[in-house]
């Protein structure tokens, strides 16, 4: 069977930096860092006090008191950045053969500031007396239920859970679900809420997060005084859709998936591969499956999450799988900006891979200083440039060694 064209015709955001997709690339654009003292809790002797928390949301507003009591904060966002999504797409639910729609989101962790609230109750009133909705509401699959039920999709529905690749797994699978005949409309992506004194301190312990009390030398990625990731909130929705199916409704296109490939380290359960060979190896996946030339790849939107060895391994996993055009072609983090949003960062950062297509924009790598020499390609530092692009790349590295890579194409008739 030929495998079908996928487009993206649909996306909703709910980021640190926006609270919509509009918003979240505008500030991209130009450069703003979300990271900022912790409000969620009292960070009064606690190492960790900065994070890039979601900002001027009114859950409420959005989606109904009544119905956001029901969802943990994951599920919340998620709802939103789906709403958008829908919208932007301009589909039309009760048009479609519900049974060919399904949903694929991403949640690295769940519902953990539901599991604290509950546990604490527990702990005071018994644990018989905690919430009825403690379970549908703290299962990580729960975001992709809800909407689901939304909109009525009735196709596969699911959650993958891969760690910090989660995202990216998440809109890879979609993409091959449409290119192999299986579905014509897929939402996809990824929604994470982990900015609570229990996922903090767990990574704190871990000693993955950053330390630094400057936000603007805090998520700093591919820079020699890097120390740590900055933990992230939020999430990324993208419609994706056959390309003959988004042409029979008139839809507007954002971009092409071309390619997606996904590997596994083998090797560690936080630490990545020091020779990058995992990643290299989801990045070479993802442009054969695209048949895609190394060199026509123009720009990367790069995991760099500011930690030591994942912005060094991932670097030599690109000069690996790219060769000499390593050192030719753009890569960048937009994590400087957004934090990680651990199972929604891959989906967000497709989103802003899109756009960054769409527009012929590379954002920049921001807050960057001090050049490392291991760590010696074009991280676009600082300012973001306007270039042709035809094919970009958006890369996720997660815990356990699970590797995601997909490969974009510019939208042409």
């Amino acid at each position: 069977m030929d495998r079908r064209r996928v487009v993206i015709t649909g996306m909703g955001a709910v980021t640190p930096v926006g609270n919509s997709v509009t918003q979240s690339w505008d500030a991209v654009r130009s450069g703003v860092c979300g990271i900022a003292p912790i409000t969620r809790y009292d960070t009064a002797g606690r190492k960790v006090t900065l994070a890039a928390e979601v900002k001027d949301l009114d859950i409420e507003e959005r989606i109904g008191k009544r119905e956001a009591k029901r969802m943990d904060r994951f599920t919340q966002f998620a709802m939103v950045a789906a709403e958008e999504c829908v919208a932007t797409s301009g589909i039309v639910p009760t048009d479609e053969n519900l049974a060919r729609c399904g949903v694929l989101v991403s949640s690295g962790i769940g519902g953990l500031g539901t599991i604290e609230t509950e546990h604490g109750r527990g702990l005071e009133k018994g644990f018989d007396r905690v919430s009825s909705y403690f379970i549908p509401m703290t299962i990580s699959n729960m975001a992709a239920g809800h909407i689901a039920i939304a909109y009525g999709f009735r196709g596969m529905c699911g959650c993958v859970v891969t760690a910090c690749a989660g995202g990216t797994n998440a809109v890879g699978d979609a993409f091959r679900h449409i290119r192999d005949g299986y579905a014509e409309v897929m939402l996809c992506g990824g929604a994470e809420s982990s900015i609570t004194t229990l996922g903090i301190g767990g990574f704190t312990s871990l000693r993955a997060l950053s330390t630094a009390s400057d936000p603007q030398r805090a998520s700093i990625p591919f820079d020699a005084q890097r120390d740590g990731f900055v933990m992230g909130e939020g999430a990324g929705i993208l419609l994706l859709e056959e390309l003959e199916h988004a042409r029979g409704r008139g839809a507007t296109i954002y971009a092409e998936v071309v390619g997606y490939g996904a590997t596994c380290d083998a090797h560690h359960i936080t630490a990545p591969a020091l020779d990058g060979a995992g990643g290299a190896a989801a990045m070479v996946e993802a442009l054969a499956d695209g048949d895609v030339a190394a060199g026509d790849v123009d720009y990367i939107n790069a995991h760099g999450t500011s930690t030591p060895l994942n912005d060094l391994c991932e670097t030599i996993a690109v000069k690996t799988a790219f060769g000499a055009h390593a050192h030719e072609l753009m890569m960048s983090s937009t994590k400087s900006m957004t934090g990680h949003l651990l199972g929604a960062a891959g989906a967000i950062e497709a989103i802003f891979t899109s756009l960054a297509l769409r527009d012929g924009f590379v954002p920049a790598t921001i807050n960057y200083r001090e050049p490392d020499p291991a760590c010696d390609l074009d991280v676009v530092p600082n300012v973001g440039r306007k270039a042709p692009l035809r094919y970009a790349m958006s890369n996720s590295l997660g815990f356990g060694g699970h590797n995601a890579s997909l490969v974009l194409r510019k939208w042409e008739e």
